[in-house]
């Protein structure tokens, strides 16, 4: 059996497991905090980051190398598209995806739960606003203007898909909307990916630690 070491509601643990869910591929989670993992948790991870996984004997860490790992472990149903046009858009979009996090949803995450929830400190609301009001209209108007029907790549759920949705899914814990009236496209997208069985499924085992954190469940409703 494989097992996915992280914490499930992270950007990042949360792509292997739906590509899990998604493959049918029988798995555990593990969960690994980063401000206190494991003993030997730098031999599963050399950079310290989650999510790692093993299979067996075998170790890898960074989630898109899992995710490819799954892709090649079972084939169907395939989170690449065949195309090389589309499989380089679809890679493209992953490497956005984590783009979108650092500069985005990492520090709004960190602002509004690591830094009161777990450190005990006090959130800098400016920070807040310069992310909302500078950041997030260009990444948001960017994927507004690239979406052109129900999946970002292709007719089916990709790794492109996953990355991004995972994104959008922490954005919104934080109490943020995706304002319909603004981003038409990018709200209905969203919300047509996230009710796909595979997120259904992955945000539901998630579902304690999220409430644990006090974090925003209301637009899952």
């Amino acid at each position: 059996m494989i097992t996915i070491y992280g914490v499930p509601i992270s950007v990042h643990a949360r792509k292997p497991i739906v590509a899990a869910i998604l493959k049918s591929i029988e798995h555990k989670v593990e969960p690994v905090l980063p401000f206190n993992p494991p003993p030997n948790w730098t031999s599963l991870s050399p950079t310290g980051l989650i999510p790692a996984m093993t299979d067996g004997d075998y170790a890898l860490s960074e989630s898109s190398a899992i995710c490819l790992y799954l892709e090649r472990k079972q084939a169907a149903p395939s989170i690449l598209p065949a195309g090389d046009k589309e499989y380089g858009r679809a890679m493209f979009l992953d490497d956005y995806a984590g783009w979108l996090f650092r500069s985005l949803v990492r520090e709004l995450f960190f602002q509004k739960v690591v830094t009161p929830v777990v450190l005990k400190g006090t959130t800098d609301q400016s920070v807040i606003d310069n992310l909302l009001t500078q950041v997030q209209p260009k990444i948001f108007a960017y994927l507004e203007s690239e979406i052109d029907g129900k999946f970002l790549v292709g007719s089916a759920l990709s790794l492109a898909d996953i990355a991004i949705v995972s994104n959008l899914i922490n954005y919104q814990y934080l109490g943020f909307a995706i304002e319909a009236a603004k981003y038409p496209k990018l709200k209905k997208y969203a919300d047509s990916i996230i009710d796909l069985d595979p997120f259904r499924k992955a945000l539901a085992a998630e579902a304690p630690v999220a409430e644990q954190l006090g974090l925003d469940r209301k637009f899952l409703n």
